[in-house]
């Protein structure tokens, strides 16, 4: 693993207008530089580069990160080796940290990852030993740069295999990484044994989990990690890091049902696929995957478990889509999956039957249709009642319009009777702008000021704010300082939030900082009166409460250090 340390001295060394400058033509935008987005289609330029804070961010798609991300995104590169590469540019060399040697405030997530980024140089290691397990390789058509891109592995026949580079193989950290298990009688062994190992690697490059394939006959056919502290299977895809290139090249996803497919697609040029981890899609996947692209098509069997997949996707696909993102349902001729389809036909026949991935409405509708019987009046009410949960979850007013008219059509009941019936309103224009919004809270301000500069964090008594979004950010941004030199930059502070819950929202904040750049001199003075409003603020709570109670109980029901406070306060007020 690489230092923390190190990480933040390269951010110090990069110039992130310089680096992105060589991969997309940045022009100079005031204090800041800008670009058409390499991340998103797009005609009119809504990528910012911020060279005081080193970040870069996209009002478009909401593209947002450092230098590091930069690289991850544009080149497809896990977090380590884009560390490296950036580290090569400015003529650093990548330490490595020894193992043991992290401190304890890192946590048990980082022993996890730790833990599993052992395993799966193990995999890697006795796949290169195992003919058996190379021939099955060969035999599906994969080469062995295919699987050292993805990092393919091989769990041996066996028991207890794992003790082999774990000589505590009783530590409660190898059960809690999934990579044993433990019986009733309390006896523990290797949870993948003679499987091929496809490792599951998170946007930073960790390896979180493993999905294991049985050679040859066996149930279960794919054997997952289960979810841990560090893998929760409804957010992660299998194959996004090594998609992310294909992915913006081409502005579409192809979501497969198998590690092999993903592959196998790869293998024969086919780079924008990826698989989920043994569930069905999640809202999660989707939102996901529509922030990277415009358009997602899912490609399933054509059988019966196929299309009922294939209607799950459906329903948690709903709610995330926009009129300017769409989705496609490819269906594949029984018995072919993914892999053998484009082993057998090819890339371009492949690519041919996902260009002509049937719409969700045409889909939607064609389900809903096969359902009903709608030659009776019956079959026809049902249509309108299985369409209505569906609809009224669709944020896209305009493909809600064109449904709701094929819907009118399809039932005989009027385009205003299916809108009344389906509680949902006709679509109306964009209602006029609003009213000018309200000044930002002090929590608000407080953070923004945080953000441009991080060790403020540390000195706001952060008990004092109401509880919300914007105190939870600053107890994050405090939190991170402890492992931070003094006085971080943003950049910083944002590759030591990777990962968090509160990422995301923190890549909005910061988005709006390009558009209020603040000279630094004045950020001192702003944040001592922000603290002196929340002081002012914490005054008036107490006078007040102080005051109910002399007014219920006297002031002789006040003890003397009260007393003492209501004066000092209400002398105060006086004053003021």
């Amino acid at each position: 693993m690489i230092p923390e340390s190190f990480i933040q001295d390269l951010l110090d060394r990069v110039d992130i207008v310089d680096l992105i400058d060589g991969y997309v033509r940045l022009k100079k935008a005031g204090a800041n530089y800008s670009a058409c987005c390499p991340f998103h289609n797009e005609k009119t330029p809504s990528f910012t580069v911020s060279p005081t804070k080193q970040f870069y961010h996209c009002f478009g798609c909401g593209a947002h990160g450092t230098a590091i991300s930069f690289l991850m995104e544009y080149q497809g590169l896990g977090f380590v080796d884009a560390v490296k590469e950036l580290a090569g540019k400015v003529g650093m060399q990548v330490p490595e940290q020894e193992r043991g040697s992290r401190p304890e405030e890192r946590g048990s997530l980082r022993q996890l990852t730790e833990l599993m980024a052992r395993a799966a140089q193990y995999y890697k290691d006795q796949l290169k030993q195992s003919p058996k397990a190379i021939d099955y390789l060969k035999g599906r058509g994969l080469t062995g740069e295919i699987c050292a891109r993805f990092g393919i592995g091989y769990a041996p026949d066996g028991w207890q295999n794992l003790a082999a580079i774990f000589p505590h193989y009783d530590a409660p950290e190898l059960a809690a990484a999934g990579l044993v298990i433990e019986n009733e009688q309390g006896r523990r062994y290797d949870r993948f044994r003679d499987r091929i190992m496809f490792p599951i690697i998170n946007p930073k490059g960790e390896v979180i989990a493993f999905g294991g394939r049985i050679i040859g006959q066996g149930e279960p056919k794919y054997l997952n990690s289960p979810e841990t502290p560090i893998f929760e299977k409804g957010r992660e895809a299998y194959g996004l890091p090594q998609a992310r290139q294909a992915l913006r090249e081409e502005n579409r996803v192809i979501v497969v049902e198998g590690y092999m497919d993903v592959v196998a697609l790869a293998q024969h040029g086919v780079g924008n696929a990826v698989a989920t981890l043994g569930t069905a899609t999640t809202p999660t996947h989707v939102q996901k995957l529509l922030k990277q692209v415009d358009r997602i098509v899912y490609c399933f069997d054509g059988d019966n478990a196929g299309r009922k997949a294939a209607w799950r996707a459906l329903e948690n696909s709903l709610e995330a889509l926009a009129d300017n993102k769409s989705v496609g349902f490819a269906f594949l001729p029984d018995p072919e999956d993914p892999d053998s389809y484009v082993r057998q036909f090819g890339k371009d026949a492949f690519r041919t039957l996902i260009a002509q991935a049937t719409p969700l409405s045409d889909f939607l509708l064609r389900e809903l249709g096969q359902r009903c019987d709608l030659t009776s009046s019956e079959g026809k009410a049902r249509l309108i009642h299985e369409a209505k949960p569906l609809l009224t979850r669709l944020p896209t007013p305009l493909l809600r319009l064109q449904l709701v008219k094929r819907l009118a059509e399809a039932s005989g009941f009027s385009q205003t009777e299916v809108e009344r019936l389906c509680d949902i309103r006709g679509y109306a224009p964009p209602a006029p702008p609003k009213a000018p919004r309200q000044a930002p809270s002090l929590a608000r301000i407080l953070l923004r000021l945080a953000l441009q500069r991080p060790a403020l964090a540390a000195r706001i008594p952060l008990t004092h704010l109401s509880p919300g979004p914007e105190r939870s950010i600053l107890e994050a941004i405090a939190q991170s300082l402890t492992s931070l030199a003094p006085n971080p930059g943003y950049a910083q502070l944002r590759e030591a939030l990777r990962g968090h819950p509160l990422e995301s929202q923190v890549d909005t904040l910061a988005g709006e900082l390009i558009g209020m750049e603040m000279d630094e001199e004045l950020v001192e003075s702003e944040f001592a009166a922000a603290l002196e409003r929340l002081q002012e603020g914490d005054q008036k709570v107490a006078f007040a409460a102080l005051q109910a109670k002399a007014r219920q109980f006297g002031v002789a029901g006040l003890s003397e250090e009260e007393k003492q406070a209501y004066l000092t306060l209400l002398s105060q007020k006086k004053e003021h």
